[in-house]
């Protein structure tokens, strides 16, 4: 069941020329709704600036277009906070020499959970039953004649300050948002009797506008009224993953059809997972992953699986394997396809360290799909060369997204260590949470693997509490590195996560821009390379030289 909401609305302009208050709703399609939420929004334009309405209207605008645009992976707060500073930004530059101001107050319903973002002196209220509670601080400067001017709207400051609250939804929950044209003139309890007395949310919205405005009220009124009428029965992660309705697969036999899909093998066998290679019925590969019955009783083994999968169909790209989108799933799996290639590791046992052009062709492509995962708010947690196939058709693509996360998706285990030892970032030996830059730390590792055939730092064995020192610079191994190259590997392998790249563009920026610069990729000169060498020479040959001169004037 989803989520089931009834609201209303109402705003007026009252004693005032022009109405700068704006209301916005937005009760997007079931899936939008389920991953991102119903919108509720309420902006007064303050009207000592250059243009209030104008403001209000278009933070309105900007907040129900751009919230909808952000990665469904982004916490509701991480995404209202983005777009509200960066509109903030918009307010300052808009004005004409001159604020473009506005309060705002918007509340998200999304699964089980409501997300309020506040700033200014409109007002949230909560009520259910009896309790009728405030959500919401008026930011007004509390000294005596100063209780209506603002220290805090978008547009004020350059630095935007807003306050989030979020809790869980119960069903007969009401939310109620209003102008302070409403609550200034009529007072909680005001707002409060009014509520108690209209069960229908449009006309309570109407008569608490229309009562403002008859007890004197001098500025707009409006009132946004929601009601929580059934809540779902899962949060967005159970959703995604309708664990009830789907037992394990039984044991798959080759030459076996199972739900459509033909079973050509078992591929790989674990006490995590099991691998099955099967076809469809246009004759294409995939690959069927499931747990082993083993794993049946683990509490997080399922929603792990399913979660994986929901990370694959988020990054969906030609960085990543293609995920099945299975309309008539009966059983515990999930299909991506199989691509034709090598991964990285084979390469490397194989054949050894990558060539220069190689590199320069594998690396931009293992940046771009990081960069890619960031910014959709999902860590891999993983990247070694095991999990790059270098595929047939030229790409790069990143699999296993066992160990991904995702904040406030995925489960935060206590003293965990998740990844392969040699590419974990000093910092996550320390306990560090989890951060783009462990992965770019991993990306570096893996990187400076294909370069050198050595770890950075030397191999790291499981269990071991390493020390990090000065990396080993790649140029030991490979004197055909050029130093700008050098300095961009070593710069990503950084043992202090703050002298690592900040995100993988700008390290992809890096690479690009000492590509350009170094036109013909040639070694560097051998004083560089090996200066002892060099000037060991000199004074040999000059010793020399001073002893034939000695010999010859002897004579």
């Amino acid at each position: 069941m989803a989520l089931q909401l009834t609201f209303g609305e109402a705003t007026a302009t009252g004693p005032r020329a022009e109405n700068q208050d704006a209301i916005r709703v937005v009760t997007p399609a079931p899936a939008l709704a389920a991953s991102k939420g119903c919108l509720f929004a309420l902006a007064d334009g303050v009207s000592q600036c250059a243009d209030g309405g104008l403001a209000a209207r278009a933070t309105l605008q900007a907040l129900a277009l751009d919230y909808y645009a952000t990665p469904e992976t982004w916490a509701v707060a991480q995404s209202l906070d983005r777009l509200l500073v960066a509109h903030n930004r918009w307010l300052q530059a808009n004005g004409g020499g001159q604020p473009l101001l506005t309060t705002l107050t918007s509340l998200v319903l999304r699964g089980r959970r409501y997300t309020l973002a506040h700033v200014g002196d409109c007002r949230a209220y909560r009520l259910n039953g009896s309790t009728f509670e405030r959500l919401s601080e008026d930011h007004v400067w509390e000294q005596p004649g100063m209780q209506h001017v603002l220290k805090r709207a978008l547009g004020l400051d350059q630095h935007l300050v807003v306050d989030y609250r979020e809790g869980e939804l119960q069903e007969g929950d009401s939310f109620l948002l209003v102008s302070d044209g409403v609550w200034s003139t009529l007072g909680d309890h005001g707002i409060h009797s009014m509520l108690k007395d209209e069960t229908d949310p449009g006309a309570a919205c109407r008569a608490l506008v229309s009562a403002a405005h008859l007890a004197g009220s001098q500025d707009n009124a409006s009132a946004v009224l929601v009601q929580v009428q059934n809540l779902p029965d899962n949060n967005l992660a159970d959703t995604l993953a309708q664990l009830e309705q789907w037992p394990l697969p039984p044991q798959l036999r080759a030459g076996q059809n199972f739900e459509g899909w033909q079973v050509e093998r078992l591929l790989a066998e674990s006490r995590q997972s099991l691998v099955y290679r099967v076809r469809d019925n246009q004759s294409r590969r995939w690959l069927l992953k499931t747990l082993p019955s083993s794993r049946h009783d683990e509490e997080q083994a399922a929603p792990a699986l399913l979660l994986e999968e929901w990370f694959l169909r988020r990054v969906a790209g030609r960085h990543f394997p293609e995920a099945h989108p299975l309309p008539q799933r009966q059983h515990l799996y999930y299909v991506q396809r199989e691509h034709p290639g090598q991964t990285l590791a084979e390469h490397l046992r194989l054949s050894g360290q990558l060539g220069l052009p190689e590199w320069l062709d594998v690396a931009p492509r293992l940046l771009k799909a990081m960069g890619m995962l960031h910014r959709r708010n999902i860590l891999h947690r993983d990247i070694k060369p095991e999990n790059l196939l270098w595929c047939d058709d030229g790409e790069l693509r990143m699999l296993d997204f066992g160990l991904a996360y995702c904040p406030g998706l995925s489960r935060d285990e206590q003293h965990s260590l998740p990844g392969t030892p040699s590419y974990i970032a000093p910092e996550a030996f320390s306990g560090g949470k989890p951060s783009p830059q462990q992965d770019i730390y991993a990306a570096g590792v893996t990187l400076y693997r294909l370069l050198t055939g050595h770890y950075p730092y030397g191999e790291i064995e499981a269990f071991q509490h390493p020390r990090f020192g000065k990396p080993t610079p790649p140029s030991r191994y490979r004197p055909d590195i050029p130093t700008w190259l050098d300095e961009c590997v070593l710069r990503a392998v950084a043992a202090n996560p703050e002298e690592r790249f900040e995100t993988a563009e700008e390290w992809l920026l890096s690479l690009e821009q000492g590509e350009r610069q170094a036109l013909i990729l040639r070694p560097r000169p051998l004083l560089e390379r090996e200066p002892l060498k060099v000037w060991r020479g000199v004074a040999l040959a000059s010793l020399l030289l001073n002893l034939a001169l000695l010999v010859v004037l002897l004579r």
